[in-house]
């Protein structure tokens, strides 16, 4: 499977249009469908997007908790609940809901972060802020990948 890789900085316009960086839609375009499914991180202040596949992927995780536990209703609530599935339009662009782009304060442009079976939408301001500690955090942890081989 191909992965989310690098980060990119595009613009959005004042009708909430961002165009997602090409080789990201090559991936989500690659089963045919021509879409991403987006949420609010439940990890960071930044919009979590990934295709339907991944989406299914994480809805079977959560269908293996208990249906009547507050994890089930917290996990199935706050990523399947606040999901969205929007389509690209000719030009590869989607248009964000307004309410989300606002609560991780998206305003014109957009840091697009790859992550392996996923990517994200930052604030580039708040996007250098993680970045400088996830990079802190990953210069302290890094022998952790040596037990992951």
């Amino acid at each position: 499977m191909a992965l989310f890789l690098s980060t990119h900085i595009n613009k959005m316009d004042n009708k909430g249009r961002v165009s997602i960086p090409s080789q990201f839609r090559a991936i989500l375009s690659s089963n045919g469908v021509n879409s991403v499914v987006i949420y609010k991180s439940i990890v960071n202040n930044c919009i979590e997007c990934c295709s339907i596949e991944r989406i299914e992927t994480i809805y079977s995780m959560i269908e293996k908790l208990d249906p009547l536990s507050i994890e089930y209703d917290h996990l199935s609530t706050s990523i399947l609940g606040a999901s969205t599935q929007l389509i690209f339009d000719k030009e590869g662009r989607v248009v964000l809901p307004k309410n989300l782009s606002q609560e991780v304060e998206i305003e014109e442009n957009i840091t697009f972060v790859g992550k392996g079976n996923t990517f994200e939408m930052w604030n580039p301001d708040n996007f250098t802020k993680h970045f400088a500690s996830a990079r802190q955090g990953a210069l302290q942890h890094r022998n952790i990948l040596k037990s992951a081989s």
